[in-house]
């Protein structure tokens, strides 16, 4: 049986870059129509988030694309409005969103500064202040936020900073709307074989990939990366309703990288 038939999901952040694997997105969202759910595709590169659509649609799903960009009020609430026409509510809000800005403190500038807070705090609050009233009118709904483990490792620099901001909205979240029937969680993904995070590296270092897809690898006490159907499949099972009963968890997906940064 379909986990989530008959549900419906917005996945912002749906896109993903080229390379040779699928991105966390992109996994995400076919996971959720597989599993029988109608899905918008949301993603600042509405050519991304076609492909996604096209994706979904060949396996018999049903996903429909958007374009915005989060970091712009106006446009997360244009996001609402393309749910709401599209569906008759809203079940699912995955929020896979996030840039890596992690400059050491005097290389990283004000506007630097700035952009990571942007799309990976403000832009995700944004879009959760849009869609948690409608899910407490609804009396139930799922949320679901993408952090990072570099919100479990010290750091002054924007993305952990921003990332730790993500966990501490989840939880205030989940506390605020658990009366009002909605769940808020977040998944933590440690090194996944995904286009940003290796192909980013090979683009920027003109490595090998395997190579650094080895030395990524090595860093996990399992010894492996994940894939992202590691994330999809842990984002299905919390949006499902078998956990009906969990909210305010920030679940790391990383063959045991929290373990090591816990113990630090």
């Amino acid at each position: 049986m379909q986990r989530l038939a008959g549900k419906t999901a917005v996945v912002v952040g749906g896109g993903q870059r080229p390379g040779a694997t699928i991105g966390n997105g992109r996994a995400v969202t076919v996971a959720f129509a597989r599993e029988g759910a109608r899905v918008l595709v949301v993603d600042r590169d509405l050519d991304a988030a076609e492909q996604t659509v096209a994706q979904v649609r060949a396996e018999g799903g049903d996903a429909f694309a958007y374009r915005a960009d989060i970091t712009e009020p106006e446009e997360c609430e244009a996001i609402l409005r393309a749910a709401t026409e599209a569906f008759d509510r809203v079940d699912i809000l995955h929020n896979n969103v996030g840039i890596v800005v992690a400059a050491a403190t005097e290389a990283t500038t004000v506007d630097d500064w700035n952009l990571g807070m942007a799309v990976n705090l403000t832009g995700l609050w944004l879009v959760c202040r849009q869609f948690l009233p409608v899910m407490r009118k609804q009396g139930h709904g799922v949320v679901l936020n993408v952090s990072s483990l570099a919100s479990l490792l010290p750091g002054a620099n924007p993305y952990s900073i921003s990332k730790n901001g993500v966990n501490a909205l989840t939880r205030g979240f989940a506390l605020e709307y658990a009366r009002h029937g909605v769940r808020v969680n977040a998944i933590i993904p440690g090194m996944i074989d995904t286009p940003i995070g290796v192909d980013r590296v090979v683009e920027a270092t003109g490595r090998d990939r395997d190579e650094v897809a080895a030395g990524r690898a090595a860093q996990v006490p399992m010894g492996r990366q994940g894939s992202a159907w590691d994330i999809a499949n842990a984002a299905v099972f919390l949006a499902s309703d078998e956990a009906s009963y969990i909210t305010g968890a920030i679940l790391p997906v990383d063959g045991g990288s929290s373990l090591q940064a816990n113990a630090r």
